[in-house]
């Protein structure tokens, strides 16, 4: 049975273009035992159902993903806060590889940065790319209370620059993950223009959308060729109308598609992205061309996905 179908082939209504989700979290059981107050704030203020709750397998989660005609998505080995506190994790990056090798159609890697380890971690990023294929990095600043154009982020971007991959950041608030840790938000997208200025090479994704700041971030994506916006974590629905505007026009080659799984289901994600009824060309770059081009994915194009 075919996917979904949320892109298709001029003149073949049957065919599905795969979707490409580039925010995703590894969700199975071995990532969620190292996850403190998970049931707490991603079952409670997020939504996440109880039956993702206590954990996916990376099959299970290939099954949503065809589902709702997702072709690929890019797993996170995130580094949330350095670990100097019981709200803190880092995922392994082997638990990432591991997905990697057992579907390596699916799935990419993006590698997680944290900003105390200094060149220790310059170094695993490194190896994470050229090692095990990872094509990109991502971090929180929010997690380690250093907005993005803090010291400490500069050797992690030049290290992005000589590997040629982009590097995702959350832009926008920070919410409250533990009540006895609380954290600021540092995340402004203004500050994404002293990086884009400093790395004219690098390129930037703010994800998250930069809500409550979407003009901000909006602002930074227009001014600079190297800033880009990743949609995901904020139902479509919620969007502000300048940001679908912005998607739907003159924006359309800056944006990309994601989910930040599991804050948001694949399937209702997408639906709620067809409720939009975005130009064809506007909504075929946001779910699928633009993550190709900004990661130069070696993909076919206009390859066929069927379930």
């Amino acid at each position: 049975m075919n996917a979904p179908t949320h892109l298709t082939q001029p003149n073949k209504p049957a065919k599905t273009l795969g979707v490409i989700d580039a925010v995703v979290n590894i969700w199975t059981a071995e990532s969620l035992a190292i996850r403190p107050n998970r049931d707490a704030f991603f079952g409670g203020k997020m939504g996440v159902s109880q039956d993702i709750l206590k954990g996916i397998s990376i099959p299970q989660m290939v099954e949503r993903m065809d589902r709702a005609g997702v072709e690929r998505s890019f797993l996170i080995a995130a580094k949330v806060g350095p670990l100097l506190h019981k709200s803190t994790y880092h995922i392994p990056y082997e638990m990432v590889v591991q997905a990697l090798h057992d579907y390596p159609d699916r799935f990419y890697g993006l590698a997680g940065l944290d900003p105390t380890e200094g060149m220790q971690g310059v170094r695993a990023l490194e190896r994470a790319v050229r090692d095990h294929g990872f094509i990109g990095a991502h971090f929180y600043p929010h997690w380690f209370e250093l907005a993005p154009d803090h010291a400490k982020w500069y050797p992690f971007y030049a290290k992005c620059v000589e590997l040629d991959i982009p590097v995702q950041l959350q832009v926008g608030q920070s919410m409250i993950y533990d009540p006895a840790h609380r954290l600021r938000s540092v995340g402004r997208p203004i500050n994404l223009d002293a990086v884009a200025c400093d790395f004219p090479e690098l390129k930037l994704i703010g994800i998250h959308v930069g809500i409550p700041w979407t003009e901000e971030m909006i602002a930074m994506a227009w001014k600079h060729p190297n800033v880009y916006i990743g949609c995901d974590a904020h139902s479509p629905k919620y969007w502000p109308a300048s940001f679908v505007h912005y998607i739907n026009t003159f924006g359309q080659d800056k944006v990309i598609f994601g989910t930040d799984f599991p804050i948001l289901d694949f399937q209702k994600t997408l639906q709620q992205i067809d409720d939009l009824q975005l130009r064809p060309v506007s909504k075929q770059k946001l779910l699928r061309d633009n993550a190709i081009a900004i990661y130069k994915l070696n993909l076919e194009k206009l390859a066929d996905h069927d379930a």
